[in-house]
């Protein structure tokens, strides 16, 4: 089979194309022939060799897909022929990819493999973040770091559904416009955002920011009220300033780490919150915007363009 490989530490020109072995499926894995596959910043901090990777050279890629089954173990109730997406399995830059069973979730036939491999991972991050790292309310003020990112378009959607009022934060117009579509309440850049956050709040301080950018972590901590929340959960700008605890404690804030793989802990529990997901998807209630489809081959382009930060949405890549 083709893979996106790369053999040694490196910028987007590490990436290679080539024939590697057809994966063989341990006990309790089925093979999935790889249809599409969502490309994420953990990829680029695994191409860099900064994030913990599986195997050893050559490396492939990828945590989120979408495909068809090959073989599936008898008993497993999944069929050859079968459209299945999964978000935490590795591997999946590839023709094939052997995936446990219990973290493959059947796909509606409503959903596309585009759609599928574009918001299970961020989508499902997305409705964690606003259900179990902190559970919203109607009329809390949110502030989203990175809102016209893949996480925050789907965050923003998710909280204006749940009756929360948005700030979001983005870097360009381009993106402020992109985030202006989906209906928050206020849009702001990067420039000067704490002071803006403190006026439209009446000096009170948002009730949760979620901040995955990592270096505004002291500024999102400035940001929330007295007993709000900071959600960290990534770093695409850079590694957090150390927090004093003495800060925690003085204002009764809470600083709470978040990571997807704590939550989709059991088959069931991915599945229905996939489900959930996707429902709100199909009617509406939470759109998906796919940035740019790249072909795998072309995967290096595909890592560039995320790198660079220009995306507004979902970065696929087809699987031929």
């Amino acid at each position: 089979m083709h893979a996106l490989v790369f053999h040694q530490f490196g910028d987007a020109d590490v990436l290679r194309h080539e024939v590697v072995p057809d994966p063989v499926p341990a006990p309790g894995q089925a093979l999935v022939r790889m249809r599409a596959v969502g490309l994420n910043f953990a990829d680029i901090y695994r191409r860099k060799g900064n994030y913990h990777l599986a195997g050893s050279p050559p490396w492939i890629l990828g945590y989120e897909g979408a495909g068809e089954i090959v073989s599936a173990p008898p008993g497993s109730g999944l069929q050859a022929g079968q459209r299945v997406g999964f978000a935490d399995s590795p591997f999946a830059n590839a023709g094939l990819c052997a995936v446990d069973v219990d973290r493959l979730i059947p796909l509606p036939d409503a959903i596309s493999f585009d759609t599928a491999a574009g918001s299970l991972l961020q989508g499902l991050t997305a409705q964690y973040l606003c259900r179990d790292s902190y559970a919203v309310r109607p009329g809390d003020w949110a502030v989203v770091h990175a809102a016209a990112g893949g996480v925050g378009l789907l965050l923003v959607q998710m909280l204006r559904r749940l009756g929360a009022r948005v700030i979001a934060i983005a870097s360009t117009e381009a993106k402020r416009q992109a985030v202006r579509g989906l209906g928050v309440d206020e849009v702001l850049p990067t420039e000067h955002w704490l002071q803006a956050v403190q006026a439209i709040t009446g000096g009170r301080g948002a009730d949760v920011v979620y901040d995955s950018v990592g270096t505004t972590l002291p500024d999102s901590l400035a940001a929330a009220r007295t007993g709000g929340t900071v959600v960290f959960y990534g770093m695409a700008a850079g590694d957090p300033a150390p927090v004093d605890p003495r800060l925690l404690m003085d204002r009764s804030l809470a600083l709470v780490g978040g990571d997807l793989w704590n939550v989709l802990t059991t088959a069931q529990e991915r599945r229905s919150r996939a489900e959930q997901l996707f429902e709100w998807i199909q009617t509406g209630d939470v759109q998906l915007r796919i940035a740019h489809r790249f072909a795998l081959r072309d995967g290096a382009q595909a890592h560039r363009a995320l790198e660079g930060r220009q995306t507004i949405g979902k970065v696929v890549m087809q699987v031929e």
